[in-house]
């Protein structure tokens, strides 16, 4: 009974401190959702493909309202500042978020997510910097940077990472619209590594070791086995 009090205690506390953290804070805690590939990775099993997305940003007293736009699958989103877009001549700015039909991975980088189009019917200010969030999935390695281009076969640009809030997700802020994914440079993770389930990267040297102690572990066993028959068999 002592030991079913101190459980009861224990998880009250826990419940406790749960309520007290921020939500993010539960996110670490469940699978990601299943991400929608344009071309999934083999691991994938069965996929969806991804879908599009639209928002209509209104125009008051001449300025663009605050506003984002993100695909119906929650994969990416961008958010609009106050006065980010030059509205002339409009009462509402048009934004459309579209995945990329074909999955380029230009030299010296790979990508981990989908490539998505992001237009506007009105030009970005350049003070403007919208925020992009992207997700991506846990069977693929962890991005450094979202991407950016004009021309999904042209060059990229690294638009680098901020502090991520939520699992699963890289955010960075871009000056233009255009053509965006998240991703890595080829040299990175580094040659000679293996992923693992959650993007994690295991040096091959790691696995190298653990199984040599496993294999020097095994003479070991096979004298001790045979200094134990013998006094089994005295005893017999």
């Amino acid at each position: 009974m002592k030991r079913v009090g101190l459980l009861a205690a224990a998880a009250t506390a826990y419940v406790l401190a749960a309520w007290m953290v921020a939500p993010g804070f539960y996110d670490g805690f469940g699978p990601p959702l299943p991400y929608n590939w344009t071309c999934p990775p083999p691991q994938a099993g069965a996929n969806i493909k991804p879908s599009s997305g639209h928002a209509d940003i209104k125009v008051v007293s001449g300025k663009s309202e605050a506003g984002s736009a993100y695909d119906n699958d929650g994969q990416i989103v961008i958010g609009f500042l106050p006065d980010s877009f030059d509205p002339t001549g409009k009462t509402i700015i048009s934004v459309d978020v579209r995945p990329l039909d074909t999955c380029p991975q230009p030299p010296g980088i790979r990508f981990v997510t989908n490539v998505y189009q992001i237009t506007a019917d009105a030009a970005l200010r350049p003070t403007a910097h919208p925020n992009v969030t992207t997700r991506y999935s846990n069977l693929e390695p962890d991005p450094d940077a979202i991407y950016v281009a004009d021309d999904p076969y042209g060059s990229w640009q690294s638009l680098g990472k901020a502090d991520q809030a939520q699992p699963f997700t890289v955010t960075t802020r871009t000056t233009k619209l255009g053509y965006f994914a998240a991703g890595y440079k080829s040299a990175s993770p580094p040659p000679g590594t293996v992923t693992i389930g959650g993007g994690q990267v295991l040096p091959i040297f790691v696995a190298v070791l653990i199984v040599a102690v496993v294999l020097a572990g095994l003479p070991l066993a096979v004298v001790r086995r045979r200094q134990r028959k013998p006094a089994e068999d005295d005893e017999a």
